[in-house]
């Protein structure tokens, strides 16, 4: 029930609803002993928790940390820990440092998004820990770069964006198809582009090397997919000529996290159920119409995806 119909059906006010609802939370969330226990694999990755006209401002970021253990041991779903307010290294590190040594020790694999911030706090705070970079932040990375080298070709070809009859306009959601599910049409309309003009050949090398990326991730054999993103970030990495400008750049992101890209093949572990919370507080945020204390939000969002359902039945 919401605080309002609450108030209502007792007869009392809302604000003495609402502060007798957080203190409960409170004590439910923080003052269990045992919330943290068992900790081995930790997701971390931001949230925009407040849309407005700049949602990556600082002040509309927070940082969720979520335990994947049970999910990767097969005893259960992933659940929420808890939710810093901001986005950054010292957000991670200072929350880690508030949590007792045998927390820190017993965590042995960080996943996370290509964010650095994340990596060098973990880096400082947990030097034994595994750092995982997740698949689909690093597909999404290859992504964001081929269509930046799409769109820097349709600007030098045509001199303006792109319109809905230009073909690497049109083309653009095949071109970000897993070559697998492309129909016999789009497959056709790929062949057509890149025999159109000597122009594409940048984005059709962009495009070969963002298919193997994925062709990695998805091959039935971990060990033969670990060695197809080691031969996919050895070439990318240096020495590429003129016009690979969105390659080389990627080349260089996946050469400075190589370990983190590769650890996936070795662990399994990634960060889709953390992205699956996200979207579990995306749909709390638009049932709420929005909140305006950060602190609220935090405390429902632990209720809703902290697996507590338990404890508020046993009271």
């Amino acid at each position: 029930m919401s605080v309002s119909a609450t108030a209502k059906a007792l007869g009392v006010g809302w604000e003495l609803v609402n502060q007798v609802a957080l203190d409960a939370c409170r004590s439910l969330v923080y003052d269990d002993p045992g919330h943290l226990d068992g900790v081995r694999i930790l997701g971390v990755d931001e949230h925009v928790w407040k849309h407005t006209r700049r949602p990556t401002e600082p002040s509309n970021l927070v940082t969720i940390l979520v335990d994947l253990t049970p999910l990767v041991d097969g005893r259960g779903h992933a659940r929420l820990l808890d939710i810093r307010p901001g986005r950054s290294a010292q957000v991670l590190r200072t929350w880690l440092q508030e949590r007792d040594p045998d927390f820190r020790e017993n965590v042995q694999v960080v996943t996370m998004d290509g964010f650095t911030g994340y990596a060098s706090a973990v880096d400082q705070v947990l030097p034994d820990a595994r750092k995982v970079m997740d698949p689909f932040h690093v597909v999404h990375l290859a992504a964001d770069k081929l269509t930046g080298c799409r769109q820097r070709l349709q600007r030098e070809t045509t001199g303006r964006r792109g319109r809905k009859d230009d073909p690497l306009y049109k083309y653009r959601r095949t071109l970000l198809t897993r070559t697998n599910y492309l129909t016999d049409r789009q497959k056709q309309r790929l062949d057509m582009l890149w025999a159109t003009d000597d122009d594409y050949v940048a984005l059709e090398v962009t495009w070969l090397f963002y298919q193997d990326l994925i062709a990695a991730y998805g091959h039935p054999k971990k060990s033969e997919g670990k060695k197809l993103m080691s031969r996919v970030i050895n070439s990318i990495r240096k020495g590429l000529p003129a016009g690979l400008e969105e390659l080389a750049q990627l080349g260089r992101t996946l050469w400075r996290r190589r370990e983190d890209v590769l650890a996936y093949f070795d662990i399994g572990a990634s960060n889709g159920p953390v992205e699956a919370i996200n979207g579990r507080l995306e749909h709390l945020r638009g049932i709420a119409l929005g909140f305006r204390n950060i602190n609220h939000y935090i405390l429902r969002c632990l209720i809703h995806s902290g697996q507590l359902q338990g404890k508020i039945n046993a009271l």
